[in-house]
């Protein structure tokens, strides 16, 4: 029996920032209706693969495939194009725009007939579907009409984390997604990563909680000085065998 060609694969990641490496021939891979958690210590180079993989850096050498073919990921556009959408810690929101505005943001949904020849929005299909989004994710957003820039850190993260899932076809990244929100949001979201997987999409989840990793990945990748050192099923490992591979008690290559 074959096996399942990744939906988004990386092979020999390098990347340099002077004379510090980054990532070091890294790889990894995730399967399309696969939770994939992205682990390791701070500096291991978590936050600068999947920057590579959303299109947001480039790289020195190496190969990415999506769906088995080589692509180019030289912007974010880029990779949205394909179906690749990602939640960074900093979150990406336009401040001054309300929920809305950010969840269509380039997106935007003309008016039909005449007022979208004349550049005007459908605001009520727009506003209707933002609701739909943010329902799915259990989350409460105070106002849908107020600047995001006015909100807590938990419904930001909120919002952005519905933007990305609505809009992912094939892979989404959530970085720290859980890391601002509360006990019932960061049940939410892990409830909305296993629906999300059980589309079809493919979610790279990078948490530093290993009891939320081991909870909702199906596999876990752990990097270690920009180069992946293991691989594990998350029903066959437990956090002392994560945390040992992080920092290099447990040695060997990925399996």
């Amino acid at each position: 029996m074959s096996l399942p060609v990744p939906i988004l694969e990386a092979r020999g990641l390098t990347r340099s920032f002077g004379n510090v490496r980054a990532l070091d021939s890294v790889d990894f891979d995730v399967n399309a209706g696969e939770v994939v958690a992205l682990i390791g210590d701070n500096g291991a180079g978590k936050s600068t693969l999947v920057k590579a993989l959303s299109g947001s850096l480039a790289l020195d050498s190496g190969t990415i495939l999506y769906d088995g073919n080589e692509v180019n990921l030289p912007d974010p556009t880029a990779a949205s194009a394909l179906g690749i959408e990602t939640v960074y810690q900093d979150l990406a929101l336009a401040p001054h725009l309300n929920p809305v505005q950010n969840m269509f943001l380039g997106r935007e949904i003309s008016a039909p007939g005449l007022g979208g020849k004349f550049g005007f929005m459908d605001k009520k299909t727009m506003k209707e579907r933002s609701k739909t989004a943010f329902n799915d994710l259990g989350a409460t957003v105070r106002s849908l009409t107020e600047p995001v820039g006015s909100m807590s850190g938990g419904q930001r993260q909120a919002i952005a984390i519905a933007r990305a899932i609505a809009w992912a076809k094939g892979v989404v990244f959530l970085d720290e997604p859980t890391a601002a929100l509360g006990v019932v949001q960061t049940k939410n979201v892990l409830e909305t990563i296993r629906r999300v997987r059980d589309k079809g999409v493919g979610v790279v989840f990078i948490s530093h909680s290993m009891p939320h990793v081991i909870e909702v990945a199906d596999r876990i990748q752990v990097l270690r000085l920009g180069r992946r050192v293991a691989t594990y099923r998350a029903s066959e490992t437990s956090m002392e065998e994560l945390v040992g591979a992080m920092t290099g008690a447990i040695g060997g290559e990925a399996r």
